[in-house]
């Protein structure tokens, strides 16, 4: 069989390998993923995710000042640290009672835009595509090569390139002309990042109670100066993805498969409408559809909710196959909300870490990452919901919500429509991403440079609010607070690459418990109690191979373009951990699905 011919089911004799790639870099550790590939069927059989370090925020932040929680926990990660500031200042803000003025929450909203911008590009152009890229596809799928070179790219009139081949050449690493590109760009919108937050990627001027940015007309007009000059890559970009994972479809049939699973998406909105959002815990259900990207739990492409408050309600943090003990016999920190809801003891706000290290067992602990889970009420079950890699879930939400309607982005219930201007070389764009069919690979990576897009959109009406604001003479970017002696306080945001909550427990002036949860948890999280897989694993496992190397070759691109499809924080080091394989076994498994050795 060929890689381009579609996959028979007849079930031949397995013959199982044990492949591992450990480590591949990502936000909380070093990850590892650790499979059972069977060959003779082209299918990964088993797969676990482990991360092999403990970070311990949550341990260290007790006792701190709550003012100094931004500063701390923006340390959590490299990439993203900006994304973790502006969450527990939400977080904060809600616990002291203070609202910025409103151009504070518009300069906050210019940053995390082009936060957005500059991080998805890096990564979609630079990490991601060199999956995709002519190198890597002529050493794992060549007949797949041959095919792109004959083939046109649909949207060569907006990108400029004629073949499916050229435009994988043009992501070679280092040497491709958008490769290199994507570099400059992602040097522009760090300038951008830098004019509203101060550094990057931890932010010098967001505080609690509003920014230190003074708001000048010069900082919005060198903003939007940098904003017009990468308006026509990221025009480009998209149809360039499109064009290429279309390709994909046609030339492996069953490729959907790669990276599948079950619709579960989880987002928590982004950037605030200053309009609406008063950070009160009490209207956190009517500010939180009010937010620019609208929040939701999606399952089975149904939408469960859009309440921020039954979001944050649903939150359980399991353990099973991490390395800690439980804290359920402890005594809670909060046993009801604002509001008079009760509050499990497994919620952010109860919960108690104890590192427990011990020797990697696949049939018992394996990974220092807890299993974040959200409880449908209605169902009772505990779902492993993903981020989509961060744009899947926050495109999928703001269209089934259609709450989003803009001058320059729309929800309709079935799509999200962005509205770019014209550019230097391109005229004014309406792009319209869809809801797929699948929550699969490669959807996770034709996101993103939609909500680049998406990003860039909105940023130009952030800039008209900030510029209005201005001539108006409201300039005020900051309000002043009292730490009180007891309080509680949630913030929730999406970080670069999915949902991100900050809990805060306030005693006696000084944090008594803290606790952030990034995407990276909800993505990798290990088997739980129940012995459900998380994201990582359970799109892995079970997925078809279609590399055209056999064992002793083996490079393993489709299990990492569906690990890098959620991205897991830069996933640039990855070695091969046991070199050509070991094999394990080779059985008859006449019953599709039957259990290996």
């Amino acid at each position: 069989m060929t890689a381009t011919e579609a996959r028979g089911t007849a079930r031949k004799p397995a013959q199982i390998v044990d492949m591992s790639w450990d480590p591949i870099t990502r936000i909380v550790g070093n990850l590892g993923i650790y499979t059972k590939i069977d060959f003779a069927n082209r299918e990964v059989v088993e797969c676990h995710s482990t991360s092999s370090l403990f970070r311990g925020y949550s341990v260290f932040m007790r006792g701190k000042d709550p003012r100094d929680a931004g500063f701390i926990t923006s340390r959590i990660c490299g990439i993203c640290g900006d994304n973790h500031t502006t969450c527990s200042n939400y977080a904060q803000q809600m616990a002291y009672g203070v609202k910025p003025p409103p151009l504070a929450d518009t300069i906050v909203n210019l940053g995390e835009a082009a936060e957005y911008i500059f991080d998805h590009t890096i990564f979609q152009d630079n990490l991601v595509f060199v999956d995709f890229c002519e190198a890597m596809v002529k050493s794992t799928n060549p007949s797949v090569l041959a095919r792109a070179e004959r083939t046109d790219a649909r949207n060569g009139h907006i990108h400029g390139y004629r073949t499916i081949a050229d435009i994988m050449r043009a992501f070679n690493p280092f040497e491709g002309e958008v490769y290199k590109e994507a570099l400059k760009v992602s040097r522009i919108t760090r300038e951008m990042f830098c004019l509203m937050e101060g550094r990057h990627v931890h932010p010098s001027t967001l505080y609690p109670g509003g920014v230190g940015t003074m708001p000048t007309p010069t900082t919005f007009t060198d903003y939007l100066s940098r904003l017009l000059r990468v308006l026509d890559f990221v025009k480009k970009a998209v149809v360039m993805n499109d064009d290429v994972f279309d390709f994909f479809y046609e030339a492996l049939p069953g490729y959907e498969e790669v990276g599948r699973r079950r619709i579960m998406l989880g987002c928590w909105g982004a950037w605030q409408n200053p309009d609406v959002c008063d950070y009160r815990y009490e209207t956190m259900s009517e500010w939180g559809r009010a937010m620019y990207v609208t929040p939701g739990v999606i399952v089975d492409g149904k939408l469960v909710t859009n309440d921020l408050v039954d979001i944050n309600l649903g939150i359980r943090i399991l353990l099973g196959s991490s390395y800690y003990d439980d804290w359920v016999n402890e005594e809670p920190y909060v046993t009801r909300d604002p509001l008079g809801n009760p509050v499990d003891m497994r919620h952010p706000w109860n919960q108690t870490t104890v590192p427990m290290p011990q020797k990697r067992d696949f049939d018992g602990n394996y990974s220092w990452v807890m299993s974040p889970r959200w409880y449908d009420g209605n169902t009772g079950d505990h779902l492993a919901l993903d981020t989509g890699g961060g744009p899947l879930a926050r495109l999928w939400s703001t269209a089934l919500n259609g709450l989003v309607d803009t001058p320059y982005v729309k929800a309709t219930g079935h799509s999200v429509r962005i509205s770019l201007p014209k550019s230097e070389k391109l005229p004014e764009t309406t792009l319209e991403w869809k809801i797929p069919k699948w929550s699969n690979t490669l959807e996770r990576d034709r996101a993103r440079p939609y909500f680049v897009a998406y990003a860039a959109a909105m940023a130009f009406q952030f800039l008209e609010q900030a510029m209005a604001a201005v001539r108006a003479g409201e300039t005020k970017v900051f309000e002043n607070y009292e730490v009180p002696d007891e309080a509680i306080g949630c913030g929730f945001h999406e970080a670069v690459r999915g949902v991100l909550s900050h809990h805060v427990v306030i005693k006696d002036k000084k944090i008594a418990n803290y606790h952030p949860y990034p995407p990276t948890p909800w993505n990798g999280s290990p088997r739980d109690i129940y012995g459900t897989p998380g994201p990582y694993e359970d799109a892995v496992q079970g997925q078809p191979i279609f590399e055209e190397n056999g064992p002793d070759d083996f490079k393993g691109v489709d299990i990492m373009r569906t690990v890098r499809s959620f991205d897991p924080c830069l996933p640039c080091g990855v070695h091969m951990y046991l070199g050509k394989g070991n094999t394990l076994s080779k059985l008859h498994s006449p019953t599709y699905g039957a259990a290996h050795a």
